[in-house]
């Protein structure tokens, strides 16, 4: 009777664990580095900023991380159909049954909300932030994501959302050029997913994305050159327009290589679909980004 009941607590904790586990999956913590730009405002503001404000953009990233996982939950609800005919998104677990998509729902709804009201808490202004974020992330989930064009550029004005959140969350106003240059990167990343996405699905292209029966991979190869060259454009003159160093401008080689490996693992190497994976498994990326950040700290420390 005792090992009896050892191994029946041992099945409820197996269970529980593995519920515990399908929640945090739906949440997709390993897309949170795409927040990473929440704190954009504090890195270039990074020689200036107080304890408080590094306080404050820490938790502005979090609420950003909580409340885009909310919308992650609400995608795998509204697409669970849809994904089951993906090779890569059937894993998913309200697609794959693991997890009850209701009960999923619930905890999105449940988290949002919270989200919310801390945010509201922390600063208004950010509150107003992230509560439009959602709110065009809903939309996105439901219709944006069908309307050609308006599906990437939505896309992207959720980049540009988490940069403006970032800066007011700490009370840093962003300079123009900055939110410009978020914008065209953010395009940028929205038309390679969308590439990766026409090239992987093939004839199954209209059942799992119906927008993708309006692309081409031409149309988006030239959105992409249009784009990446206006992004490069716009951060060399962010560099010495900004009232930042002017020695900001070393950093150019670095935006173009990142740009260029991108455009070589889309291209090349058929990837694109996923860019916080490639963040974190595509090594010259990475040590690209980590070098970045490494180089506009050391410049704002020293000529500021």
């Amino acid at each position: 009777m005792e090992t009896h009941g050892i191994l029946e607590k041992r099945v409820i904790q197996n269970l529980f664990y593995s519920q515990a586990s399908n929640y945090i999956k739906c949440l997709r913590p390993k897309q949170w580095s795409k927040n990473l730009l929440v704190l954009g405002a504090l890195l270039f503001s990074f020689s200036t900023v107080t304890l408080t404000q590094v306080f404050e953009g820490l938790t502005a990233f979090i609420l950003f991380c909580l409340g885009s996982g909310s919308i992650y939950i609400l995608n795998d609800f509204v697409d669970r159909e849809a994904d089951r005919l993906h090779p890569q998104k059937c894993r998913r677990p309200m697609a794959s049954g693991e997890l009850n998509p209701y009960a999923g729902l619930l905890l999105g709804i449940v988290l949002a909300l919270g989200t919310c009201i801390y945010a509201f808490i922390l600063r208004e202004s950010f509150g107003l932030v992230l509560v439009t974020y959602l709110v065009i992330n809903i939309a996105y989930s439901f219709k944006l994501k069908n309307v050609v064009l308006l599906d990437i550029m939505a896309i992207a004005f959720g980049f540009v959302l988490r940069a403006v959140g970032g800066g007011l969350a700490i009370g840093v106003q962003l300079t123009p050029w900055f939110l410009l240059c978020t914008l065209l990167l953010a395009l940028f990343l929205a038309i390679g997913k969308r590439r990766h996405e026409l090239h992987l699905l093939a004839d199954s292209k209209g059942v799992h994305r119906p927008v993708l029966m309006h692309y081409s991979t031409e149309l988006l190869d030239k959105l992409s050159g249009i784009v990446t060259t206006a992004t490069i454009m716009s951060y060399a003159l962010y560099t010495f327009t900004s009232g930042k160093p002017v020695e900001l401008m070393l950093t150019i080689p670095l935006v173009i290589y990142g740009i260029f490996r991108y455009l070589y693992l889309i291209h090349i190497k058929g990837q694109g679909g996923a860019p916080e994976k490639i963040l974190l498994e595509d090594k010259p990326i990475l040590f690209t980004v980590l070098l970045y950040g490494a180089t506009v700290l050391v410049i704002l420390n020293t000529f500021s």
